[in-house]
């Protein structure tokens, strides 16, 4: 059964582990490197452990401390200066250890961004950070995941009040920029079924968004797109900056943060609550 731990997330810095039987992966890591050693320690955790460090993109809050990992086999969909790396190219899947990795072609600013399908034949994990759209190819490879991380980063209105210049707002917005909070809902409701278990919304802008917003929005549009494929027992998480989410690492039940929602059916419209 997988475990993971998102670690950071947002502008900041982005970095996220998973664990299943023999095989140990960190996706990016950016951050700075004592906050990400204190959280590798937390979960007991040493460097050398891990089998192999995926990136998604080479700006800086994905892959500020690549260094520290460089010994380290690094797959990336781009070159890094000074790094040894395999080159991942979209639906080329790959093995690591137990693991099943497909890459997925993400629409961003930086050339070459990917996502991630990681699958152990068992359970489904979806890691889609960084992108202005997801392309509808996509959908039935990311259709009954157990576990999805999607990137919820602005709320328009918000974004477009900012005191950032236009230009930047647009390039946001844009299909090359970040997932608002209603395309990141209305892809949710078309790939999200009573098997998910676990959404986390990352990559939350500290300016244009809350998380408060991220979820409302969330939980709404799902309640009333798709409540009859809502598992029960669904968590939806808002990523904090820094601040850990995990799925086990010694925790019995998914540590969702400090915000979090908890499905319950039969409440109806008021289907999510605070946990």
């Amino acid at each position: 059964m997988m475990e993971f731990a998102l670690l950071a997330s947002g502008s900041k810095g982005n970095s996220f582990v998973i664990r299943d039987g023999t095989g140990l992966i960190m996706i990016d890591c950016g951050t700075t490197k004592k906050y990400l050693l204190s959280c590798l320690d937390k979960l007991s955790i040493s460097r050398d452990e891990l089998d192999a460090v995926l990136i998604t993109h080479d700006h800086s809050d994905h892959i500020a401390q690549i260094r520290t990992f460089a010994d380290l086999p690094v797959y990336s969909p781009v070159e890094i200066d000074g790094i040894e790396s395999f080159h991942v190219q979209p639906m080329k899947p790959f093995t690591l250890e137990t693991m099943k990795i497909t890459p997925l072609a993400l629409s961003h600013d930086a050339p070459g961004t990917v996502g991630y399908v990681i699958e152990d034949g068992i359970e489904k994990l979806v890691y889609i950070t960084d992108t202005g759209y997801v392309n509808q190819n996509y959908l039935p490879l990311l259709y009954d995941a157990d576990y999805i991380v999607m990137e919820s980063n602005h709320d328009v209105a918000m974004l477009m009040a900012t005191r950032r210049p236009q230009f930047l707002k647009y390039r946001i917005y844009s299909d090359q920029g970040h997932l608002c909070n209603e395309d990141c809902a209305d892809v949710l409701s078309r790939i999200i079924t009573p098997k998910t278990k676990a959404v986390i919304l990352a990559h939350i802008s500290q300016e244009a968004n809350t998380r408060e917003k991220a979820l409302e929005t969330t939980v709404r549009f799902l309640s009333s797109q798709c409540p009859e494929r809502l598992n029960e027992r669904l968590i939806i998480s808002a990523a904090g900056q820094h601040e850990m989410i995990r799925k086990g690492f010694g925790y019995e039940k998914m540590d969702a943060g400090s915000v979090s929602w908890t499905a319950a059916l039969e409440c109806g419209p008021d289907l999510f609550h605070l946990q």
